[in-house]
């Protein structure tokens, strides 16, 4: 029996395996951050492929969330339509469809990476100013941010909540809240990046009110049956910066206030972060919040190999095991896994005759 190919109850809702597409941003959303066909086949086609969760890549709660002009968004009503087609077929195809519900912060209006240019859009091009929890940019060629006021503090927190909302209503059946990577909730979670001096700034606790107050909005607008994710940087990778044993207590918290599952992974918010990359790297991370904070876990970071990832759920380290690079590489990767696994997994009819 593989462990990796066993159901995952959240809430509600039961993942059919522990295998998820990781978000990874496509840069490629049409005018105001409407999802295009490039959504449908790129999230579709690793549904068919066997993913028990795909989840979207980041997804702006706000225009100015976004990370780029060309990245997703969920802040109006023609977002609801524009999902649901993609939400619909990978429902019919077996997994289950969630979106990363996200704010960029001081990483926001920046070029997509192919493009020539480099640093912050600016507005004659589809830019804007971004905020965040000052007015210090993550570097000198991004734009200046404006720092927040509570009211933006505040409209921000309502922002998620109605884009979680917006998120059933466009036919996803999970949430996870974007608090990685040096983006907004991150950023006030990071002492490198929050020298605030007010409720929003200082101590942990207050570092982490933000999320938290996110978390609490997110869970009240989706009910008690839609599992919430929350995607952590679990270590800046800088000394002073935010730390392991940090994550381990905001896990907790997050927990506390009706988060199901936290996705484990790291760096982002500073460019002078060491990352010790290789295989798996991010996983004993996952595996530390699970063990002290009691809250299950997703691991990610360069897992590629099938028994890599079925002994990372059968050692319990993690519960759910995230993909980025390797689902880009090999949709079908869950298929051709539950194969060197030795597992019965069958496919769509019309590729019967590929088992």
């Amino acid at each position: 029996m593989s462990s990796l190919f066993t159901p995952l109850a959240l809430r509600g809702v039961t993942l059919p395996n522990r295998i998820a597409m990781a978000p990874m941003c496509q840069y490629s959303a049409g005018p105001d951050g409407l999802p295009t066909d490039w959504h449908l086949i790129h999230l579709g086609s690793r549904a068919v492929g066997g993913a028990g969760l795909v989840l979207t890549e980041a997804t702006a709660v706000l225009p100015e969330g976004r990370i780029s002009p060309q990245d997703t968004g969920l802040w109006s009503g023609a977002h609801i339509d524009a999902w649901k087609p993609v939400t619909a077929f990978v429902a019919a195809h077996g997994a289950v469809p969630a979106v990363q519900l996200a704010h960029a912060g001081f990483k926001a209006s920046t070029y997509r990476p192919w493009a020539p240019e480099r640093g912050g859009v600016p507005d004659a091009e589809g830019g804007w100013t971004p905020v965040a929890p000052g007015s210090e940019p993550f570097t000198a060629d991004y734009r200046t941010p404006t720092s927040l006021d509570e009211a933006g503090i505040a409209g921000v927190v309502e922002a998620f909540a109605a884009g979680a909302e917006r998120a059933l209503d466009a036919g996803f059946a999970a949430v996870e809240i974007h608090a990685a990577h040096g983006y907004l909730l991150n950023e006030f979670l990071s002492p490198l990046t929050n020298h605030r001096t007010d409720a929003y700034g200082g101590d942990r606790a207050a570092r982490m009110r933000l999320t938290l107050d996110v978390a609490r909005a997110v869970r009240a607008a989706v009910g008690e049956d839609v599992p919430v994710l929350t995607r952590i940087s679990a270590t800046d990778w800088v000394e002073g910066g935010w730390t392991i044993e940090d994550s381990v207590v905001l896990a907790g918290e997050l927990a506390g206030v009706g988060v199901d599952l936290v996705d484990a992974s790291s760096g982002g918010v500073s460019t002078e972060q060491r990352i010790p990359l290789g295989p798996g790297y991010q996983v004993p991370l996952a595996a530390q919040i699970r063990r002290e904070a009691g809250v299950p876990t997703g691991a990610v970071g360069l897992i590629v190999e099938p028994e890599h990832a079925e002994q990372i759920v059968a050692s319990g380290e993690a519960d759910l095991v995230l993909l980025g690079r390797e689902l880009l590489r090999d949709p079908y990767w869950p298929r051709r896994a539950a194969a060197k696994l030795g597992v019965a997994y069958s496919g769509p009819a019309q590729y019967a005759r590929a088992s």
